[in-house]
């Protein structure tokens, strides 16, 4: 069985706490472990950002608020396990090394942030260069990388493709403050780069789209790859 690495944003996962995707996403994720051992990290989403907020409104420094915000991703990972149930390894890893221990079993492993001042798409990026991950995928509430932000700017132009190289130009000037929000950070991107594992950023709004890509290699995204070619590589 191949490895693959999700990065499941905490806005995609729990848009709101009234309105989150957690039962719409279990049976997917449940589908793709039958046939890929897989790993999964969770961002902190708005809810991170609501409570960094308010510790910069108190006048606390970035590394309290990042870890925080890791708190937040890992209760956003302990509500996936609990969905998941048996599927699931039991305890929300807190380090890469746990993650390779916990992937023993089989079981889809999650986890959250680790590192203050690093994303979890970074987590995510060097978690699939631990593990040997066949494919890196990075769920955004778009589909796919853009010239530029297509909700400021509708003319954006999605990218098909792109190389580790023009991946760096586009994320090279995002910002790394506790609880940013971009499709990647420059940190992941670096990763993707010097791993050589292709990304594929896709819309994880619909949870059927993650299924479809990997299961099926039908999807509407941006492979990241220095193939230059489309095809889901899993």
């Amino acid at each position: 069985m191949k490895k693959v690495v999700i990065s499941l944003g905490g806005s995609i996962l729990i848009p709101k706490l009234d309105e989150h995707r957690i039962k719409e996403y279990v049976p997917v994720l449940k589908k793709i472990a039958q046939k890929h051992h897989l790993y999964v990290v969770v961002g902190g989403g708005g809810m991170a950002r609501s409570y960094i907020d308010i510790l910069r409104d108190v006048g606390s420094d970035e590394g309290t608020a990042d870890e925080v915000g890791i708190l937040i991703t890992r209760l956003n990972a302990t509500l996936l396990i609990a969905a998941l149930g048996e599927a699931a390894y039991p305890s929300v890893a807190t380090s890469h090394a746990e993650a390779l221990m916990f992937g023993e079993s089989g079981k889809i492993v999650v986890m959250g942030g680790i590192t203050p001042g690093q994303t979890t798409d970074a987590v995510s990026a060097v978690l699939a260069e631990r593990v040997g991950a066949s494919v890196f995928i990075n769920t955004t509430s778009v589909d796919g990388i853009y010239t530029e932000d297509p909700k400021k700017n509708p003319k954006a132009k999605r990218f098909d493709t792109l190389t580790p190289e023009k991946l760096l130009e586009i994320v090279g000037g995002t910002a790394l403050g506790a609880g940013s929000n971009n499709v990647l950070d420059i940190v992941a991107a670096r990763i993707v780069e010097r791993s050589g594992i292709p990304l594929v950023v896709l819309d994880g709004s619909v949870p059927g789209n993650l299924s479809d890509a990997i299961l099926l290699g039908k999807f509407r995204g941006t492979v990241v790859s220095d193939e230059k070619k489309k095809p889901l590589p899993v």
